[in-house]
C-alpha cells in the first residue's frame, strides 16, 4: 500500500501541474536489475523524442560498427605520375566521417562548439609531394558520392534547414559543416551590418533581414540548401552590441576541404592547374584509383560521445546515414531508417510503434514510447559496449545538456541520461545510481505542454526527487 501511494504521489507531479497534466506524456521507471517497474504511465504511448532519438542511433551505431570503428577518408589518384606531373586529378574520397577538422575530447571553444583545426591538411600535403608529385594537370576534386543526393533529411523543418543545428550530411563534412556569420549590431530598427563570414567561404551570398531590436537573446535564423551559394538571413538580434555572431550551415563543406587542400599544395610548391571542384553523383563507370593516403577519425566510441554528450546533430545524422550503406551504395535515408529499425527488432527492442524519419530527433514525425527506451536502455546496459556507452552520456549537473538538471540536489552525479528539448517539449532517458546500490533505468517523455522547455524540465526535476 506504502509503495503504491508513493508512486501516485509520484506520478502525481507530472499529472496534476497545470503546465503538464493536458501534455503528451509516457513515463517507465523500473530496476534495471530485478526489472521490477518503479513507476509508469501510458508507457507504450509513442511521443516525439527530440534528442533522445540519438540513443537509437549510437547504440546501433556501436553495436553494428563496434567502439574502434574509425571512418577513413583517402586521397586518390587515377591517372599516372610522371616526372612529378601527375596527369590527371587528385581525389579525396569521403566516407562521411562527421569529425574532419574538429578536436573532439579536448574541450571546448565557444559554448557547445567544438573546436576546429586544418593541421590535418600539412599531412595531407606532405603525402602528396611524398609521393613525388610536384604538379597536378587536373583537379583537387572532392568525391562525396558515398551517399545520395538527400543531404538534408525532407522530413525536417523548412525553418530549420540552413541553420547551424540542421546541417547538411554528405559523404565529406568538414569543420562541423557549420559557418560563423560575424554582424555588427547597431541601433534599435537598424539592419545588421555583415562584417565577415568565418572561416572565409568563396562566393557565398548572404541576403541579409536581421534586424537589431529590443530582445537580449539570439533570435536570428538562417534559411538555405544544400550546394546552393545563397543563405537567407532573417529574425532580430540585440541593438548596439557590437560584434555579433550567429552560425549557419556550410552549403558544400567538401568543396571547401578540396579549396583548402589545393591552398595547402600550393603553400608546399605542388602546382594544381585546374580550380578545386566536387563530385556528388555516384558514377560506377570511372576508373579504378590508387589510394596515396589515409586519414582515419578518432574512435568511435569518441565520436559517440561527441554525439551524445553535446547532441551533435551532425555526428547522429552522419553515423544514421552510414549505417545505411549495408543495404547497399550509396547510402539513403529509407536504407538507415531500415537498417535502425532492423536492428533494434533483432535484439527483443519493440520498435513496432516507432517512427524514425532520422537519427537525430530533428524530424517532428519521429516518435518513441518510454517502453522502447527503456528497452533499448536495458540491452545497452549488458552490452559488450557498456562502458563506452555509460561514458557518452552526460551526469547530471556535471556535463554537457545535463549540466544544469538536477544540480545541487541529491541526484547530481547520479542521474547519466539522454536529453531531447524542443519548443514545449523536454524529454529525459538514461539510468539514476541511487545511494543505496541499485540502478534504475528510465524514460520520461513531456510533449506539447504550454510552456516552455526549461519549466518542464523543473517539473520533471521534482518528479525525479519525489520518486
Amino acid at each position: 500500500m506504502h509503495l503504491l501511494l508513493s508512486i501516485l504521489l509520484s506520478v502525481g507531479v507530472l499529472l496534476e501541474n497545470p503546465l503538464t497534466e493536458q501534455a503528451n506524456i509516457s513515463v517507465l521507471v523500473r530496476n534495471i536489475d530485478t526489472q521490477e517497474t518503479i513507476d509508469s504511465y501510458r508507457e507504450e504511448n509513442v511521443v516525439p523524442p527530440a534528442s533522445v532519438m540519438k540513443l537509437l542511433t549510437t547504440g546501433a551505431a556501436l553495436e553494428l560498427l563496434g567502439a574502434d570503428f574509425r571512418f577513413v577518408t583517402t586521397l586518390e589518384t587515377s591517372a599516372p605520375i610522371e616526372d612529378g606531373v601527375l596527369k590527371g586529378d587528385l581525389y579525396i574520397k569521403g566516407s562521411c566521417d562527421p569529425s574532419l577538422g574538429l578536436l573532439l575530447g579536448r574541450g571546448r571553444g565557444n559554448g557547445s562548439v567544438p573546436n576546429t583545426t586544418t593541421a590535418f591538411l600539412s599531412k595531407w600535403a606532405k603525402a602528396i609531394a611524398d609521393a613525388g608529385i610536384r604538379r597536378i594537370e587536373g583537379s583537387v576534386v572532392a568525391d562525396m558520392t558515398l551517399l545520395d543526393g538527400d543531404a538534408v533529411n525532407p522530413a525536417w523543418l523548412w525553418e530549420d534547414a540552413g541553420n547551424y543545428y540542421a546541417p547538411g550530411v554528405f559523404g565529406i563534412n568538414y569543420l562541423g559543416n557549420s559557418l560563423n556569420i560575424v554582424l555588427k549590431s547597431g541601433e534599435v530598427g537598424s539592419v545588421a551590418e555583415v562584417t565577415r563570414i568565418e572561416p572565409y567561404y568563396p562566393d557565398l551570398q548572404l541576403i541579409n533581414h536581421i534586424r537589431c531590436t529590443q530582445i537580449t537573446y539570439d533570435g536570428a535564423f538562417v534559411h538555405g540548401l544544400p550546394y546552393s551559394q545563397e543563405r537567407y538571413l532573417t529574425g532580430s538580434i540585440p541593438s548596439n552590441l557590437g560584434v555579433f555572431g550567429v552560425r549557419s550551415d556550410m552549403p558544400n563543406p567538401g568543396l571547401l576541404l578540396a579549396q583548402h587542400l589545393q591552398r595547402e599544395l600550393n603553400a608546399r610548391g605542388v602546382t594544381v592547374c585546374e580550380p578545386a571542384t566536387y563530385m556528388a553523383d555516384y558514377n560506377p563507370l570511372l576508373p579504378a584509383r590508387r589510394v596515396l593516403y589515409e586519414h582515419k577519425s578518432d574512435s568511435l566510441g569518441v565520436l559517440v560521445a561527441e554525439c551524445n554528450i553535446h547532441s551533435n546533430n551532425l555526428f547522429a545524422e552522419a553515423l544514421y546515414r552510414y549505417l545505411g550503406l549495408n543495404y547497399g551504395k550509396p547510402g539513403t535515408i529509407h536504407n538507415s531508417c531500415e537498417v535502425v529499425r532492423d536492428f533494434w527488432k533483432r535484439r527483443g527492442v519493440d520498435i513496432g510503434n516507432a517512427l524514425i524519419k532520422d537519427g537525430c530527433g530533428l524530424a517532428p514525425q519521429d516518435a518513441v514510447s518510454a517502453a522502447t527506451l527503456v528497452q533499448l536502455l536495458t540491452y545497452m546496459d549488458g552490452s559488450k559496449n557498456r562502458e563506452v556507452w555509460l561514458a557518452s552520456l552526460p551526469v547530471s549537473g556535471e556535463s554537457g545538456t545535463l549540466r544544469s538538471l538536477l544540480a545541487g540536489t541529491s541526484l547530481q552525479g547520479r542521474v547519466q541520461a539522454k536529453s531531447g528539448t524542443i519548443a514545449g517539449t523536454k524529454n529525459y532517458a538514461g539510468y539514476i545510481n541511487r545511494p543505496n546500490g541499485e540502478r534504475w533505468v528510465f524514460a520520461i517523455l513531456v510533449n506539447s505542454a504550454p510552456c516552455k522547455a526549461k519549466k518542464i524540465q523543473t517539473i520533471i526535476e521534482r518528479y525525479l526527487l519525489a520518486l
